[in-house]
């Protein structure tokens, strides 16, 4: 089971790394990441998608030619 945990958390955070080219694309693809750590972690799936989503978000806005 650890195993899947980092599986997830893995995916996740390689999520990151597709920023989406709108506002609303980073958003989700932010709030996706978040929710898929929160669960590989056993932390509140619905932070860790606001948190996830605010993320990408400002690292999109403030690194555009890194996304």
């Amino acid at each position: 089971m650890q195993l899947h945990k980092w599986i997830l958390a893995g995916a996740a955070a390689l999520s990151l790394s597709a920023c989406g080219d709108t506002f609303g694309e980073q958003a989700v693809l932010g709030a996706g990441a978040g929710a898929g750590t929160a669960v590989a972690t056993g932390g509140d799936i619905t932070t860790g998608a606001v948190i996830g989503a605010a993320a990408n978000v400002a690292y999109c806005r403030k690194y555009p030619s890194r996304c």
